[in-house]
């Protein structure tokens, strides 16, 4: 394989949001450990913090007003970022009935407005170097309903025609835009799942594995969207699932 294919991200910046829990945390340090120069952008300031080799920038997305004050934020650690990876999201888990308006916009805003208004910001500096990676976080739900799940999975759902379109806008300037689609990982956002022990071992025994996503599980499939081992890989969703929706 040729070396510039290998998953080195020296000399590149990267943005990652959700960055001081779960999945975007474990992102923001796979890609330090990788070579790459990371901002990591969450509300929580204090759990920012000890991510060493990490920039941080406290800061709440769902105010989509402040998305261009936050385009210059992120910029000025390490200049403009190469790489997005948005991974803040969140889920009020109401029932169809009981989904609330204020439960509705703020699902949608964070999880489906804010990576798109946030990567058009950011990506005219990316089509003036020629190459940029974006990596947005589908969901189970992106395919699946799941109980108390509408707001959620409409934005998840939204995510993968939202990478699909993102793609077919700017991939002709060499930005490759795809998501992961996470199974079931233990995080804050699914604690709620893995403290019931029955209905973790259900989720498990779903999958073709056998088992629940590790942290670590995430690592390949996150570098190789980020690096030019995707450069003719783009508006695709990864099912990184255990085989959950191929059953």
């Amino acid at each position: 394989m040729p070396e510039s294919y290998l998953p080195n991200l020296k000399g590149r910046v990267a943005l990652v949001t959700g960055a001081s829990s779960g999945l975007g945390r474990r992102a923001a340090q796979v890609l330090v450990q990788a070579g790459a120069q990371v901002v990591g952008v969450a509300r929580r300031e204090a759990a920012l913090a000890d991510l060493n080799g990490v920039a941080p920038i406290s800061w709440d997305l769902s105010d989509r007003g402040q998305l261009p004050a936050l385009a210059e934020a992120v910029a000025t650690p390490f200049g403009s970022p190469d790489i997005l990876v948005h991974a803040a999201g969140v889920n009020t888990r109401e029932p169809a009935d009981q989904v609330t308006p204020a439960g509705w916009d703020l699902t949608l805003d964070l999880n489906l407005a804010v990576p798109f208004f946030l990567s058009q910001h950011l990506v005219p500096a990316m089509q003036q170097n020629g190459w940029g990676r974006i990596v947005n976080f589908a969901s189970l739900q992106s395919h699946r309903a799941f109980p108390a799940g509408l707001s959620y999975g409409a934005s998840k759902g939204g995510i993968a025609q939202l990478t699909r379109a993102m793609a077919e806008a700017w991939s002709q300037h060499g930005i490759c835009v795809n998501a992961l689609g996470p199974g079931f990982f233990k995080t804050e956002l699914t604690a709620a799942v893995f403290d019931d022990p029955e209905r973790a071992a259900r989720n498990a025994a779903q999958t073709c594995i056998g088992r629940n996503g590790e942290l670590a599980d995430i690592d390949g499939p996150l570098l190789f969207f980020c690096s030019n081992a995707c450069s003719y890989v783009t508006g695709q969703t990864l099912m990184v699932d255990g085989g959950f929706t191929a059953k």
